[in-house]
């Protein structure tokens, strides 16, 4: 059913590829991201922020859910269901409730603190053949509270937290969450430079991947980046798309009201819009 994230992206490192994370918020999220990924022929991983498990009922109901659909739809690709942003509290919850990788967000602790509660976790997944996500430098934007500025990780830190033995090191180097703004400065590839040099073939994480220019995307790619996560150009085609079946009338033409209806274009840009950006990322035919 769900594998853990780590042998993807030990191949995405050396394939010189990255596997993006889609952050699902129902079912229509999780069912199109799901098909696109079995299309592809690429390994996926589900996100799953706790403010969406909390939404979805709980992260119990996350995974059963989507454990269900790789069942009825017959898919073939590996998929991952990963903890986005997480508390301690939330990381042991998504331990208990089946889910395959988790991300300990301790970037807002002091580096002790964070080294601390991600030595335990460490420990925890080894023993449950789950992998483990840290965080080292806060990412900007905002994304169910946990508000950052968009600094720059020390590279020595993230040494620190990559010899832990996490399976990927998310470093902040200037991405935000969400859209960015027009006096946004872009990556610091001089960081993911520097962090890449001190944590070898680690797999580094890239963060608010929506808005970040494909030049840049492939730049990072090439630093080390093996993982991408994207919510909210998912989310900003669902709008669109939705809101141009409703100002076109359709959906009171007949039974346009019926949510399968209603929501049908909606989910259908999910999918296009995973599909283009399983190409930027290189992961075609990569499962």
């Amino acid at each position: 059913m769900f594998v853990s994230a780590e042998e993807m992206l030990k191949k995405a490192v050396a394939g010189k590829y990255a596997v993006g994370q889609f952050n699902i918020n129902n079912l229509e999220w999780t069912k199109e991201i799901l098909l696109a990924a079995e299309e592809a022929k690429s390994p996926v991983i589900l996100g799953v922020s706790e403010g969406a498990g909390k939404y979805m009922t709980g992260f119990k109901t996350v995974a059963a859910m989507a454990g269900a659909m790789i069942e009825e739809l017959g898919i073939t690709v590996p998929v991952a269901i990963h903890l986005d942003h997480g508390t301690y509290e939330g990381c042991l919850k998504c331990i208990d409730a089946g889910f395959s990788s988790i991300m300990f967000d301790g970037s807002h602790y002091p580096i002790e603190e964070n080294v601390e509660k991600t030595k335990e976790l460490v420990k925890i997944c080894k023993e449950k053949g789950m992998s483990l996500e840290a965080e080292v430098g806060s990412i900007g934007g905002e994304e169910d509270g946990v508000i950052g500025a968009g600094e720059c990780a020390d590279p020595k830190e993230c040494k620190m937290i990559a010899d832990l033995g996490v399976d990927m090191l998310a470093a902040g180097i200037g991405n935000i969450h969400g859209k960015y703004p027009a006096n946004w400065q872009g990556l610091s590839f001089e960081t993911l430079d520097a962090v890449q040099q001190l944590t070898g073939d680690m797999p580094l994480v890239l963060h608010g991947g929506t808005g970040i220019p494909d030049d840049m995307i492939k730049k990072a790619i090439s630093l080390g980046v093996a993982k991408i996560n994207v919510n909210t150009e998912c989310q900003l085609a669902f709008a669109d798309a939705t809101r141009k079946y409703i100002e076109a009338g359709k959906d009171l033409e007949g039974k346009g009201y019926d949510p399968r209806k209603l929501l049908k274009p909606g989910a259908e840009a999910i999918r296009a819009t995973v599909l283009e950006k399983m190409k930027l990322f290189g992961s075609v035919g990569k499962a």
